[in-house]
C-alpha cells in the first residue's frame, strides 16, 4: 500500500503542476496489464471481424522527464474470420493471431478532474513490430490445400485515453501496412518500483 501512495505521490505532484518533492530525484517503474476489443479497418476488415487482445507494459520516468513516461508493451491479439468473407469465398476458417511489440512515449496532461476521482487525461506515440500468423483453411472440394502463413511488419500507434491512477481506458489507431485496427484497452497500472 505503501508503495502506490508514493507513486501517487510521484506522477500527482507533477501532473497537477503541484510543487515538485523535496528530493533531488524521484523514479518509478510501473507494469500494466490490459485487455479490450481490436476493430479492423479498411482492407483488414474485408476478411476479419472485430477480434479482442491483452498485454502487459512496462513504463518509466524519473524527475528528468515528467510528465513523460516511456514504455514497451507486448501483446497478443487475435481476429477471427468475418461471415461475408467465408460466404464470399472457398475459405471454411480464417484467423489471424498477432504477436506486436511497441515502443513509446507517453505524455500526461494536468488532471481534469480531482475532487470525486482523480482523471487525467493522456496521448501516446509508439513505434511496432509486429508477428502475425494466418491460418488458411478451405472448404472440401475447393481444390485447395490448408497452410499456415507466417510474416512481420512494422508500424506504429498513436492514441490517447483517460488515468484513473491505478486504472486506465486507451483507445489507439494501429497502422501497419494492410492491417489497420483501432484497439481499446482497459489497464491496471501498479508500480514495480519508486525510489525517492
Amino acid at each position: 500500500m505503501t508503495k502506490h501512495i508514493l507513486s501517487f505521490l510521484l506522477i500527482f505532484s507533477f501532473i497537477s503542476n503541484a510543487e515538485p518533492l523535496p528530493s533531488d530525484k524521484a523514479q518509478g517503474f510501473f507494469i500494466a496489464f490490459g485487455v479490450g476489443p481490436r476493430l479492423p479497418l479498411s482492407s483488414f476488415s474485408n476478411s476479419t471481424d472485430l477480434g479482442y487482445g491483452l498485454n502487459v507494459e512496462f513504463s518509466y520516468t524519473d524527475t528528468d522527464v515528467l510528465p513523460f513516461f516511456v514504455f514497451t508493451k507486448v501483446g497478443f491479439e487475435t481476429y477471427p474470420g468475418s461471415r461475408s468473407f467465408y460466404q464470399a469465398t472457398d475459405y471454411s476458417n480464417f484467423s489471424t493471431n498477432i504477436l506486436p511489440v511497441h515502443f513509446g512515449v507517453r505524455h500526461y496532461f494536468s488532471p481534469i478532474l480531482q475532487n470525486i476521482v482523480l482523471l487525467i487525461p493522456m496521448v501516446e506515440l509508439s513505434a511496432a513490430y509486429t508477428y502475425y500468423q494466418k491460418l488458411h483453411e478451405f472448404k472440401p472440394g475447393s481444390g485447395r490445400s490448408n497452410f499456415t502463413e507466417d510474416s512481420s511488419k512494422f508500424g506504429f500507434s498513436v492514441g490517447g485515453g483517460f488515468s484513473m491512477f491505478l486504472m486506465e481506458i486507451a483507445a489507439n489507431y494501429n497502422y501497419f501496412q494492410s492491417n489497420q485496427f483501432i484497439s481499446v484497452d482497459l489497464k491496471v497500472r501498479l508500480p514495480l518500483f519508486i525510489s525517492f
